[in-house]
């Protein structure tokens, strides 16, 4: 639950805030509570999949077992793109916080200087040697900055409320002075990216010792925790902000003397102790995150080169049972994502969009095996998946909407590339590492619901054309995704297939144990 728990409080709560109430005001607490509701639907269906099928990477390998090679590998390139990709945006925060404190590691656009970007690459390269050193040095490495991780964001809240809390700020302009839209919008802009993580524990599954009964507990109490403590952090930000600053709008909030949003309030209210303790989290808490997201993000690619859709090289482990080559890779990767991306403003959308659209191959996965694997023995059984696992696909599909569609292009241009690698591969490389058939009638269901979900959003209302009507767009994405949803499930492996895969997986764990 710590290692969630950890990738969850990161860099969210140091920026998060901010971005969400100058996209909704005061709304901006209903946009965590919608986050936190569609997080749990999520979580309860990792719950269930995690603690049925315990393997290393489990968010590529339960599509894979549910619908064969290709679709596996399709969750497994659209979640190694979203975990590669968050280590470097939680260095880019510390750096940006860290930046009003010492110039010259961020522009005046919050982008890294060279200074900067040097400074970066030392710190992947930290989480990277951690890493190599081991899952137990992971692990108790997170658990020390836990502590100080949760601690530091509930005395904020306290001492916030405490010391100066104004509750007509909450209707400056009004309480939703950009309507719903506003509410909407402000999930990608950093209040879903605060609360992801929470499968951190499923990533790491196979390395747990009693993990069908400790991942549900660590999937779904981490997204409580931190649903709580997010949303009484946007609480108090709203409440202690200053109510000259909202007069204009909710443009500047925190005003002109921009130090890092908590940072600003505290030097304000002259709460200088509370100042430096900010300032120590802002390097700590989002470097907790990228430290465990460099090591997830390399058991899923781990998990992909294990079973031969990419290099077999990649899934190479080394004396302390790590996957070094895996590693290496996501460090490359991270340091090339400085490049085109030397923001965290600029980068989060493309990473929530990502993240999202894993989570979204979990429910229709879930049903599937209830449907083709239904005799096996489940710990964790969800109550209500047939309502569950649809909502909880719904709202997945709404959230890639609300991102926008100049980032969902974006999104849709890397899935492509990541299918086209594969189509090269299985095309010409090692005929060993081709032992699975590629099973491509899953793509019945994915590449409608990719394509789909494009359409959608270049014709609707965030960042599109404006075609679909408001309130209408949010309707047809709802419709189309359990269109989707229905068509997949039914798409599954039939049950023999789903039992040979099976073995493969568990061939596979025995393999990964021996090893370690």
């Amino acid at each position: 639950m710590l290692v969630s728990l950890g990738s969850i409080i990161g860099s969210g709560w140091l920026l998060g805030e901010l971005t969400a109430s100058s996209a909704a005001g005061g709304a901006s607490v209903l946009s965590w509570v919608l986050a936190g509701a569609v997080m749990v639907l999520l979580a309860l269906v990792h719950a269930e999949l995690a603690a049925t099928y315990p393997f290393t990477g489990g968010t590529a390998r339960y599509p894979r077992i549910a619908f064969g090679a290709l679709a596996g590998f399709t969750a497994g390139w659209v979640g190694w793109l979203a975990t590669a990709t968050t280590s470097p945006i939680e260095v880019e925060a510390a750096l940006s916080y860290l930046g009003h404190l010492w110039p010259g590691l961020v522009n005046a656009s919050g982008e890294l200087t060279g200074q900067g970007l040097v400074i970066a690459v030392v710190l992947m390269a930290v989480f990277t040697v951690v890493n190599v050193l081991g899952v137990r040095w992971l692990a108790e490495s997170n658990r020390v900055v836990m502590l100080w991780k949760i601690a530091v964001p509930v005395a904020t809240v306290i001492v916030l409320l405490v010391v100066s809390f104004h509750p007509s700020n909450f209707t400056a302009g009004g309480f939703a002075p950009f309507g719903a839209h506003g509410v909407f919008a402000a999930l990608p802009l950093g209040v879903i990216f605060a609360l992801t993580g929470f499968e951190q524990a499923v990533q790491l599954g196979g390395e747990s010792r009693n993990p069908q009964r400790d991942l549900p507990r660590a999937v779904i109490g981490a997204v409580l925790i931190g649903t709580v403590i997010y949303l009484g952090l946007e609480i108090a930000f709203i409440g202690s902000l200053n109510p000259a600053n909202l007069l204009g709008g909710w443009a500047a909030p925190v005003g002109k003397g921009d130090f890092g949003p908590y940072a600003t309030i505290a030097t304000t209210l002259g709460l200088g102790w509370l100042t430096v303790i900010l300032y120590t989290d802002a390097f700590l808490s989002p470097s907790g995150a990228g430290l465990v997201y460099v090591g997830t993000s390399a058991r899923l690619s781990y998990a992909m080169g294990y079973s031969g859709q990419v290099p077999r090289s990649v899934a190479r482990i080394s004396k302390r049972g790590v996957p070094w080559v895996s590693l290496l890779i996501s460090f490359v990767v991270g340091i090339i994502c400085f490049l085109p991306f030397p923001s965290w403003q600029g980068f989060v959308g493309l990473v929530t969009s990502a993240v999202v659209l894993m989570y979204g191959f979990a429910p229709v996965t879930l049903m599937a095996l209830r449907r083709s694997d239904p005799d096996r023995e489940r710990p964790y059984r969800l109550k209500g998946a047939a309502v569950i696992a649809p909502l909880a696909f719904v709202a997945a599909s709404e959230i890639i909407y609300w991102t926008a569609w100049p980032t969902v292009e974006k999104l849709l241009i890397l899935v492509a590339a990541g299918l086209v690698i594969f189509g090269l591969y299985h095309a010409f490389g090692p005929h060993t590492d081709r032992r699975q058939p590629l099973d491509a009638r899953s793509m019945l269901w994915i590449l409608p619901w990719f394509i789909g979900l494009g359409m959608i959003s270049y014709l609707g209302q965030y960042g599109g054309i404006g075609l679909i009507p408001p309130w209408v767009d949010l309707g047809v994405v709802a419709v189309f995704a359990l269109a989707v949803f229905h068509v997949g499930e039914r798409l599954a492996l039939p049950p023999q297939r789903v039992a040979e895969q099976l073995l493969i997986e568990a061939t596979e764990a025995a393999a990964e144990t021996a090893t370690r």
